[in-house]
């Protein structure tokens, strides 16, 4: 089936690396898997992280003029080759979807959305034109895949009768973490150049930026400190703009803190599969690509519940969570499997049979499939 595929917040070919650029590429990836034809719609970023309400009528604008385009050019290609339904990730109160609702109405195609939120607080915000404009485009979904289960619950109720809501599980492919994880001593002996061996090793993977990821690394500088009296070394991967306030966050214990800056995806396995025990505070995290693909490399991971980890993370088998901003609670979560190697080690085997067993790619591919076939049979069911 071919399908327009477009997202509002970052486009997948976007420079810049984040959780919504990875998903975005495996949503990609699982509709070629599928045997589906995925079209990039456009890269435009219907984007507002301020709230600023000229910005937001000036993103309208250039929304619908593209959306104008489309239409006119997909019109006037051969029926066989427009596109056969529409697929939006990613879309909320501060990136909306002007493209998509006007692009399946005037082609008479079936319009879906993966990771939709919606929070009602927002409705008469400074995000207010952008509220509406996402709820709006809900309206027009046949279908709606939440990523995690608290979504669901805002998203059910802002859909229109008949439209299918399911949970999609964040997902990737696990295959390079798995045999990462089967090559661990080898690349435990490459990182240990740089490292002492005979210290638990932690792993943070986080970009450092202002907001969120900041506060992050913030809570776990104070946790950690928390926790001095015991051997431990901490891998940090990310770079980004705070990194001084990074840096500042995590100096109380400076010397036992190995920046390994921004790492490709290729690079990332070795690096999980390598350390004892990941660390992430996941402050107002969605869900956390980066706890996602620790436990698929075989790392049992101490994280912040943040909005959807829990979702991610089987608490007290894969690993243990804790509320985000609770770096007391943090540090005595993390003391507990630093204390215990062999717990540790049993929450490392339980993380990967998790993450197989529930987020990986082929699950996904079932369920898009599946999906996309519903959304096409209501479309034809709703003309006759």
């Amino acid at each position: 089936m071919r399908v327009a595929f477009y997202a509002p917040l970052k486009p997948p070919t976007h420079p810049s690396p984040s959780g919504d650029r990875r998903m975005a590429r495996l949503l990609l990836r699982a509709l070629r898997m599928g045997k589906h034809a995925p079209i990039l719609a456009a890269t435009f970023r219907a984007y507002d992280p301020w709230g600023d309400a000229a910005a937001q009528a000036r993103i309208a604008a250039k929304g619908n003029g593209i959306a104008a385009r489309l239409i006119r050019r997909w019109r006037a290609w051969p029926g066989g080759k427009r596109p056969q339904a529409w697929f939006t990730y990613h879309l909320y109160h501060k990136a909306p979807d002007y493209l998509g609702p006007a692009v399946s109405a005037a082609l008479n195609i079936p319009y879906i959305v993966a990771e939709p939120s919606v929070a009602p607080s927002k409705r008469a915000g400074k995000w207010n034109i952008f509220y509406a404009a996402s709820s709006a485009a809900l309206k027009r979904a046949d279908a709606a895949l939440c990523l995690t289960s608290v979504d669901m619950v805002c998203v059910r109720p802002a859909l229109r009768r008949g439209a299918r809501l399911r949970l999609l599980p964040p997902f990737l492919d696990g295959s390079p973490f798995r045999r990462a994880a089967a090559h661990r001593a080898e690349h435990r002996k490459k990182l240990a150049k740089r490292l002492p061996d005979g210290e638990p090793w932690l792993l943070a993977v986080g970009m450092m930026r202002p907001g969120d990821k900041l506060d992050s690394y913030r809570v776990l500088g104070r946790a950690l400190t928390l926790i001095e009296n015991r051997p431990w070394r901490l891998v940090v991967v990310g770079d980004g703009v705070a990194r001084a306030e990074v840096n500042a966050a995590l100096a109380t214990f400076a010397k036992r803190v190995l920046y390994l800056g921004k790492a490709e995806p290729a690079v990332l396995p070795a690096i999980y599969a390598a350390c004892d025990l990941y660390v992430w505070p996941g402050v107002r995290e969605a869900y956390g690509m980066a706890i996602l693909e620790a436990q698929a490399a075989g790392l049992p991971v101490v994280a912040g519940r943040g909005v959807g980890v829990a979702d991610v993370v089987a608490d007290g088998k894969s690993g243990l969570l804790v509320d985000s901003d609770d770096a007391a609670g943090f540090a005595r979560a993390a003391a507990a499997l630093l204390d215990d190697p062999q717990r540790r080690k049993a929450m490392g085997k339980a993380a990967l049979q998790h993450v197989a067993r529930r987020h990986g790619i082929a699950q996904a591919v079932n369920m898009l499939t599946e999906t996309l076939r519903f959304a096409v049979k209501k479309k034809r069911a709703d003309a006759r």
